[in-house]
């Protein structure tokens, strides 16, 4: 799905340099479910960035989806982000003036799909979150967890290669946060690979993989869910 080789991110002012990422290779397979973890400052947010193509790293190279994506102008980027990447956020980031059936819609419409072909698309993606019936409602009528649902139709209405979640349960209470790991669970089961940044360890437990990022480096570590299987 993707894979990056002896990659690095550092930051540079007139007199110091910050070692955000300091080198090291990374492959994730179509199917995986990837918990990144680390303490605040520890890289895991720079690591989510360049992940996405939000971000340049400073050396090696990242290839998405057999493509080496290192070297892009942002228009190719940009062009690449949506057709290839689902991203879910911590605040959610819907529109408020607008429906659900229209926040899903927005992402779609930079695609140039028809209008036929978007429907299809946003209809299935609210049905698999579980809240087709909620399409005409506005962001302001639903609880956290159930914008959160929203949030991910919108990414999951692109029909991305992978979902980039950084902290997706982070403004939920613990009942909201299980309802929506549960979904991200369904979906990866389904076949969508998903890289979650996440801050809980029972939630990261959860995944088929950890990476782990402490000052700048990588390493990797069982899961509960290798450890069962």
């Amino acid at each position: 799905m993707f894979k990056m080789i002896n990659l690095a991110k550092a930051y540079y002012t007139d007199t110091v340099k910050t070692q955000a990422l300091k080198p090291f290779n990374l492959e994730i397979n179509p199917g995986d479910f990837v918990a990144v973890t680390g303490p605040s400052g520890s890289g895991k947010t720079t690591f989510l960035n360049i992940a996405g193509l939000l971000e340049n790293s400073c050396e090696g190279q990242y290839f998405l989806d057999g493509q080496d994506v290192s070297n892009l102008n942002d228009k190719q980027k940009s062009r690449l982000r949506n057709e290839k990447i689902g991203f879910i956020f911590q605040s959610f980031n819907l529109i408020p003036e607008m429906n659900l059936y229209d926040n899903v819609d927005m992402p779609l419409r930079y695609r140039r799909l028809s209008a036929k072909e978007r429907h299809h698309r946003i209809t299935h993606a609210l049905e698999q979150v579980g809240l087709a019936s909620r399409a005409k409602h506005f962001p302001s009528q639903l609880s956290g967890g159930q914008q959160q649902r929203v949030a991910i139709a919108r990414a999951l209405a692109g029909s991305p290669a992978f979902l980039l979640a950084d902290e997706p349960t982070g403004n939920l209470d613990s009942k909201m946060a299980a309802g929506v790991m549960e979904l991200l669970q369904e979906i990866n089961a389904n076949g969508t690979t998903i890289v979650m940044v996440t801050h809980d360890p029972q939630q990261a437990a959860l995944a088929s993989r950890i990476i782990q990022v402490k000052d700048g480096e990588l390493s990797e570590y069982q899961s509960r869910a290798q450890a069962i299987a």
